[in-house]
């Protein structure tokens, strides 16, 4: 009976192909029947649950509406169309423009957007240079992976911490540690993509030098903070490093070659502000401390079914508005509009562009994750997701971290994102690993780094990335391509995650 909303949200969804936000509907219409006429939740139950879901999505979507107004702020001032332009002058060697366009710009992208924005942004630009239709898709979506979880300034990875309760020095380690690892061998399959194992062996020593310092980065900053910034500040060094090894790899144009630093300067300015203001707010006390007043919570009583589950007495997870990664967001993309503005980089009507644009957006992932987390709440406090979690347990046993990272990947591959998936099995995850004794930071890695490689596959991605190339209607040949890669790295990630489990590495 716990298995049903889940299961029809998988049917519906991979079977008939619906949208998240369609199929979100039935999932937590019955996820409220079965927590009422089966697992006994009374009213004051299901109260709470739906109370402590709306503080938890908030959490989440605070930084989703203020991640895609930012991308909009420089968006709409061409900023990023300028840098689309400047990084082709780097180099004509076609493996060369694939790695530092298709991978090191693309997860710029996803660092600060998200939302199929680095398909859609890096898959035309690409096809202007002369790349097939087919892989100017692959590249970016293969290239981005890597930065999912910490990209979009942290939603997916916000989504985990609200859904679970736990800290983010609790688990960013693990799930930037999966990640780098992968973002190693991403740069390698941007490579066979176009060119084949000669690629792969040809430009192999770039390709591991800018995954290391992407995924390095990344790991560092997640570890020691801001991590919402941690894929943003990674890729930028990784395009940044791309910049001097590129340089090795000119190809035959060499005259094509430099970069117009002014313009490359005006571009990069709103994003200095973005690094400036959060990590202002982070290391000045004084600042951190006035941003604080705000904070959102409730005192929540205990809660028992009539089939005597039991959730103790407690508070909601604090919610601290004013320094939040959200009001961060949005202060940098207050201080980036005035920027822009000041140099003239803004045409009338700006401002309703932006917000209508964010508006368009971000009205869906709004709905889907709401509703999505209303789900995973209620069958939390009712008991349904203990109920899954013994019988997986009992099911899998020894074997379950082999399987954690599938379980996200599914998740993602569902509902088309790793935040959806971090809202709807992370708790299953949680309170399996703990009923096993493993340790949930490593299987939650697994769940969040599966869930992030696997959504650049999922069909609501796929359609996006076709639409901007003109290949409609050969969505189908495009996953078969991509499947194999995306395969191979939550194999990857399923690979660690048991290891470092069994082995307690």
């Amino acid at each position: 009976m716990a298995l049903i909303p889940i299961l029809v949200i998988l049917i519906l969804m991979l079977g008939f192909r619906w949208g998240a936000v369609k199929a979100s509907i039935p999932g937590y219409l019955l996820a409220l029947v079965i927590a009422v006429f089966y697992f006994g939740s009374g009213t004051q139950l299901l109260a709470y649950a739906h109370i402590k879901a709306l503080i938890s999505s908030l959490d989440v979507l605070l930084i989703i509406w203020a991640a895609f107004l930012f991308y909009r702020v420089t968006d709409e001032a061409k900023a990023i169309a300028r840098l689309g332009d400047a990084l082709p002058h780097l180099t004509a060697d076609k493996g060369m423009q694939a790695l530092v366009i298709g991978w090191g710009f693309a997860s710029f992208l996803q660092g600060v957007g998200g939302f199929g924005v680095p398909v859609a942004v890096v898959a035309p630009i690409l096809v202007g240079l002369g790349f097939a239709p087919m892989a100017a898709i692959i590249i970016p979506s293969i290239g981005s992976g890597w930065a999912v979880t910490f990209g979009s300034l942290g939603s997916s990875f916000q989504a985990l911490l609200a859904t679970t309760g736990l800290t983010s020095s609790d688990l960013a380690f693990s799930a930037a540690a999966f990640l780098g690892i992968a973002a190693l061998i991403t740069g390698l399959m941007v490579m066979h993509v176009i060119e084949g194992w000669r690629g792969v062996l040809r430009l192999a020593i770039p390709a591991v030098i800018l995954g290391a310092v992407m995924g390095a980065v990344q790991l560092l900053v997640a570890s020691k903070g801001p991590w919402n910034t941690a894929a943003f500040v990674g890729s930028m060094a990784g395009l940044l490093v791309s910049f001097g090894v590129a340089r090795f790899y000119r190809g035959e144009q060499e005259g094509n070659g430099k970069l117009d630093g002014k313009r490359l300067a005006i571009a990069l300015s709103g994003y200095a502000i973005l690094i400036i203001v959060t990590l202002g707010v982070q290391l000045i006390p004084g600042i951190k401390h006035a941003l604080s007043g705000v904070v959102i919570k409730v005192n929540m009583p205990e809660l028992i079914t009539k089939l005597g589950y039991v959730t103790p007495e407690g508070t909601t997870k604090p919610l601290s508005l004013l320094n939040h990664a959200g009001f961060l967001l949005l202060y940098s993309s207050i201080l980036a509009y005035l920027l822009y503005w000041v140099t003239g980089h803004y045409e009338k009507g700006s401002i309703k562009n932006i917000i209508s644009g964010t508006v368009k957006r971000v009205k869906a992932p709004t709905i889907s994750i709401t509703l999505m987390l209303f789900m995973a709440v209620i069958m939390e406090l009712s008991g349904m997701t203990n109920a899954l979690a013994q019988g997986l347990a009992q099911f899998t046993g020894t074997f379950f971290p082999a399987i954690a990272a599938w379980i996200g990947a599914i998740g993602a591959f569902m509902t088309g994102s790793n935040t959806n998936s971090n809202v709807v099995f992370s708790l299953l995850q949680l309170q399996t690993a703990r009923l096993l004794a493993f340790s949930i930071p490593i299987i939650l890695a697994g769940q969040t780094a599966g869930a992030a490689l696997a959504s650049v596959a999922a069909p609501a991605k796929v359609v996006v990335g076709t639409s901007t190339v003109n290949l409609a209607g050969r969505e189908g040949e495009l996953m078969r391509k991509l499947m194999p890669y995306t395969i191979t790295l939550v194999l990857l990630i399923s690979i660690l995650t048991a290891l470092s489990i069994w082995f307690k590495l």
